[in-house]
This record gives structure tokens, C-alpha cells and sequence, in this order.
């Protein structure tokens, strides 16, 4: 479930000419499960007519503050105590030097005023308006009377020329409110865990264009880490090659060959509550890589490649734990039970996830899995066919259920 999950959200829109990207930042709150209403300022619909933001919503936009539309409720005062979250964006110069000195002239700043809920607020403006004294002066007030603020980016203004004060891209937005959001929810099952996961299929390269590799698509590994995210741990991910967007909220390091996982995962280990290796490590590597492409040759009879094999991380890491809790995956196509069982026991696993990928919908590739979770000290689990987050909500809550959090 998301952290968005039925919660009340404003958003207060001010007259710029970022006030569209709003509808954007809506959108990706409603499709987290947010429900959203929306306050406009006069100059906001301007650039947008309140009946765009009423389709989008399915809610009644505020922008009249004497509009009575129900006589036993003050229409500010109740979107106010209506609030969970208060975002402003985009907030205009305009719109901050209003809310730093408790300005209430208009349903937006009336409604700003009367809620009790955090607010969190994103400046877009022209960069030399930004850079005001003025400005400066006024969002550190924002700042000591509690409210959070999102530095702007910096790129082409509608000016033309590039500056800082760009209102960020709505992802970039929505990942940022989420994260605020996780550092205040104590009660969630993984809050204030560090969480280091591997994924993606690694490349070991045969010559300046070819390379070995496996079908892993990363999927699985991407699925955990941001469930773990939604749960309030602190992730860390550690990717090989894939093709999926970079999530947000977490730290994301890049790698490609199985020795650069293996420098990364060992910086981090240390520092980590829970590792889990979903990447798929190969398991060989050439034991030289040609300087040039490796050219076919006249009556040529084959070629032999000479392998070497690289460094069992999971086991390595395994071996040092001190009060990490380690989770690994077994990807297998045949004996999956014996085989399975065996790597748990050979590498010092807490926790084993084994899946059949010979088998239709699991494995690579696919939105799909079903795994059989095995432990030292429990009986095995065998899911049902399930979405990959479904999958990795069970993992992340066997874990914790098997001591995995305070174990660090």
C-alpha cells in the first residue's frame, strides 16, 4: 500500500507559467491513491481554467472564497480542516511574499492560512526574482514558521535563457514530497532501516562489442527496492544493465560488470540492515578480453573461449555479516527445492527466494512471479502467481517477521 493511499491532499496553484505542470504533479498523486482538491489563486487561472483541474480530480475547485456552494461550511475553513498535506506548486514570488507575512486576501492564502496541516512548498519563478533579498528573506520565514521547501532546479526559463528557478519535473516533485512524507512516518515497518538491493543482469565483456550476460531484466530486484522505499527504509540500489526508468527517492548506483557489483556492494555492506542480492551475477567471465572485435575467420571452426569464474558475492558478504540480515535469490530451472536448499545453507543466507523460471510468468523478464521462500529455521512458502510488488511485499515482510529489523 502507498503511502498515499487515501490521503487528503491540497494543492495550491498560483498564476505562473509552470501552473500547468501542476495537473502533472496531480495526476501522479491520484494514481498513488491520493485524493486531491485543488485551490487556485486569481492569477492561476490565468494559465488554466479551474474546470481543467475539476475533470482531472473529480472535485470542486476552490478559487472564490465568497462562493457559498454550502451554507454550513465556510468553504476555506473546510478544504482547510479537510487537508492532510498542503502542497503549493507552482508558488510564485508573488504567492511566498503573501504566506511570509500571513497575507489573506484571496481563497488560496485564506485556505493556506486556516489549515493546520504541513505544507510543503515549490518556488518557480524568473532567477533574478529568486535571487532577490526579498525572496531569500521571505522563504526563510516559510522555512521558521515550518513549512518545507523544494529548491528549484536550474534550466531554460520561459525567458530563454537558462537560470535557476525552473520548476522541477512533477516526478521529481512527487518523489521528493514522498520522501518528506517517509521521514515522519515512524510507524512504518521498515523506518529508519538501511536497505542495500542488487539488480539487473551483469555484462562481462569478450571484446569492445560483445559481452556475456543473462536475461534478467531487473524487475524483480527494482519491485523491492521500491517497496522497501514505501515501507520507510533508507534503499540503496546497486544496478546492472536494464532498461527500466531510475527510480525515485533512492540511491542509485550504476554498475556493469560483475567485479564493480561486488566494489559496490562491499562499500556498502558495512553500513546496511538488510541485503538483498536479486541482481544476476554471472557466474563466469573471459579470462581476457580482446583489444579489438574478435573477427571471424576463413574456414573458421568454432570458437573457444576460456572462462573464469568471479566472485560469489552473495556468499562473500554472507561470510561477514555480524548483524546484517542477507537475502538471497536462487533462479533455477530444474531441482528447485534441493537446489535451492543447498545455497541457503552453503552461503549463510537468512533468507532464500527461489524461483522456478522455466516455469510460464515467473522469472526473467515478466511482471509476474512465484517464488518458494526458504529459511535455516522455518518452513518453506510457496506463493501464489503474483505481481513482482506483490512479491516483494511478501519478501520484505517474511523478513521482518523472521527478525530482520533490530537484528542490525
Amino acid at each position: 500500500m502507498s503511502i498515499w493511499t487515501d490521503r487528503h491532499v491540497t494543492v495550491v496553484v498560483s498564476g505562473g507559467i509552470a501552473s500547468y505542470k501542476a495537473l502533472t504533479v496531480i495526476r501522479l498523486l491520484m494514481h498513488e491513491g491520493a485524493q486531491v482538491r485543488v485551490a487556485l489563486t486569481a492569477h492561476a487561472t490565468e494559465f488554466i481554467t479551474p474546470l481543467t483541474f475539476q475533470t482531472l480530480t473529480q472535485q470542486p475547485v476552490v478559487t472564490d472564497e465568497f462562493t457559498m456552494t454550502d451554507p454550513e461550511h465556510v468553504v476555506h475553513v473546510a478544504l482547510a480542516d479537510w487537508t492532510d498535506v498542503m502542497l503549493i506548486v507552482p508558488a510564485t514570488a508573488n504567492l511566498i511574499a503573501k504566506m511570509a507575512t500571513g497575507l489573506a486576501d484571496d481563497a488560496a492564502t485564506t485556505t493556506i492560512l486556516a489549515t493546520t496541516a504541513p505544507k510543503y512548498v515549490v518556488p518557480a519563478m524568473n532567477s533574478h526574482m529568486f535571487a532577490n533579498p526579498a525572496t531569500t528573506r521571505n522563504l526563510g520565514q516559510l522555512v521558521s514558521d515550518g513549512m518545507t521547501v523544494l529548491d528549484p532546479a536550474t534550466g531554460m526559463l520561459a525567458e530563454g535563457y537558462v537560470g535557476h528557478g525552473r520548476l522541477p519535473e512533477p516526478p521529481e516533485i512527487v518523489a521528493w514530497l514522498t520522501s518528506q512524507l517517509l521521514a515522519h512516518e515512524t510507524g512504518l515497518p521498515l523506518h529508519g532501516q538501511r536497505v542495500l538491493v542488487t539488480a539487473g543482469g551483469t555484462r562481462e565483456m569478450l571484446d569492445p562489442v560483445r559481452y556475456i550476460s543473462n536475461r534478467s531484466s531487473g524487475k524483480m530486484g527494482y519491485a523491492i527496492a521500491r517497496v522497501a522505499r514505501e515501507m520507510g527504509a533508507k534503499v540503496t540500489l546497486i544496478s546492472a544493465q536494464t532498461a527500466l526508468p531510475r527510480p525515485e527517492g533512492i540511491t542509485y548506483i550504476q554498475v556493469t560488470t560483475a567485479a564493480e557489483m561486488l566494489s559496490e556492494v562491499e562499500q556498502a555492506f558495512p553500513t546496511t540492515d538488510m541485503l538483498i542480492m536479486a541482481a544476476a551475477v554471472s557466474d563466469y567471465r573471459p579470462a581476457e578480453m580482446a583489444a579489438q572485435k574478435i573477427k571471424k575467420q576463413p574456414n573458421d571452426h568454432g570458437l573457444t573461449l576460456q572462462l573464469t569464474e568471479t566472485t560469489d558475492i552473495l556468499k562473500k558478504l554472507a561470510g561477514q555479516k555480524q548483524a546484517q540480515f542477507v537475502i538471497g535469490f536462487a533462479a533455477e530451472t530444474q531441482q528447485l527445492l534441493s537446489n535451492a536448499t543447498h545455497k541457503l545453507t552453503a552461503k549463510n543466507l537468512d533468507l532464500l527466494v527461489a524461483n522456478d523460471v522455466s516455469a510460464p510468468g515467473v522469472g526473467f523478464n515478466g511482471d509476474t512471479n512465484q517464488v518458494t521462500l526458504l529459511s535455516q529455521h522455518h518452513a518453506a512458502v510457496t506463493t501464489e502467481l503474483l505481481s513482482k510488488e506483490a512479491i516483494a511485499q511478501i519478501v520484505l515482510e517474511t523478513a521482518i517477521a523472521q527478525g530482520a529489523v533490530g537484528k542490525a
